[in-house]
């Protein structure tokens, strides 16, 4: 079922080969529409707005490994919001016209910064009419993490601490966290003290001036979950988790730029037994998954104002290069959007 004939061709910026994000390697290019008839799974959407992460650069950039796992060329980003086009036959909860949003497979060569895009349903859902195309064309990677590392593991009135509150999972985690009832402690730069404060966080330890491994001992075993954003920095914070964890609780890493001393630090207390320096809970290392449900959750709490996308900046569709410089920085407070778009 489709809505109107998409054009023939459309825009969609491309990485030529495995490798950095150079002028000469990410272009923007015209290519073909896809036309080819969908699977009784997928959607075709027109594209509005676009997230994009450090896995979209991180990736390419491992050389033969990319090439080994990815077709190239490549279109990178993998978080979307738009219209549906066109739906399979498979696919009866979203309707040609419908706002959708998204997050396509990272591996996959077709990415979100095109004009058009071949979804597939369980990486997708309907978008609450009083929620727009930016802040739902964020969502996807960093809310659906956030939403997949949380929700399994806590109930009302647990204590949860989210390292890395000001990021763009850590944005999305206070908020999916009070809305589950939690109470929050984030660490996070001086700089990102209120925003932290403004999404709901009860406890904030400034990272800047603060020990904080020291600050979550003196609270004692009372966390039953640690997200960390961040990559294990300070470097004993999964070594040290034994002394403000609860016996039952998870430490769930997400990630982040690791240096050899984080990874140093944490491989004896990954593998070593508790009594020769070992941690004694599991290092639960997270890879997200795509959810129909999940983002559906997601979205029902952003219609109800309980979570909003934080976003940093916004860039026009033939900035996505200067978006990507942006994110490299990685000093971004929240989400940078791509408006691929102005009207869909």
């Amino acid at each position: 079922m489709t809505t109107q004939q998409p054009p023939t061709t459309m825009r969609r910026w491309q990485i030529a080969a495995p490798g950095p994000f150079t002028s000469t390697n990410l272009t923007l290019a015209t290519v073909p529409t896809p036309s080819e008839p969908l699977k009784p799974n997928q959607l075709l959407v027109r594209v509005a707005a676009a997230g994009i992460n450090p896995a979209d650069y991180k990736l390419p950039g491992l050389g033969l490994v990319a090439k080994a796992v990815v077709a190239f060329p490549k279109t990178p980003g993998m978080d979307f919001a738009g219209r549906a086009v066109a739906v399979g036959s498979g696919v009866a909860d979203i309707q040609p016209g419908d706002a959708v949003l998204g997050r396509m497979d990272p591996l996959g060569a077709q990415g979100s910064l095109g004009e058009y895009v071949v979804a597939d349903r369980e990486g997708c859902a309907a978008i609450p009419g009083q929620v727009d195309f930016e802040q739902a064309g964020v969502v996807g990677t960093a809310a659906l993490t956030a939403y997949q590392t949380i929700a399994p593991y806590v109930k009302e009135g647990d204590r949860v601490f989210i390292n890395g509150g000001s990021g763009g999972t850590g944005t999305y985690g206070i908020q999916i966290a009070k809305a589950l009832g939690c109470r929050v402690t984030v660490s996070c730069s001086t700089a990102k003290i209120e925003l932290c404060k403004s999404l709901g966080a009860d406890e904030i330890i400034d990272y800047k001036t603060s020990d904080v491994v020291g600050k979550l001992k003196e609270e004692g075993k009372v966390f039953s979950l640690v997200v960390d954003n961040v990559g294990n920095s300070p470097p004993d914070l999964y070594k040290a988790s034994d002394d403000f964890l609860k016996p039952e609780g998870h430490f769930k890493f997400v990630g982040g730029a690791v240096s050899f001393a984080q990874v140093r630090s944490l491989v004896p207390s990954m593998f070593l037994p508790g009594f020769l320096g070992g941690a004694r809970h599991k290092f639960e290392a997270f890879m997200t998954k795509n959810s129909h449900d999940d983002l559906s959750a997601v979205a029902a709490w952003m219609a109800e104002g309980r979570v909003r996308s934080v976003i940093d900046s916004s860039f026009g569709f033939e900035e996505a290069d200067k978006a990507y410089e942006r994110l490299k920085e990685g000093s971004a407070a929240g989400k940078i959007v791509v408006r691929v778009a102005e009207k869909v």
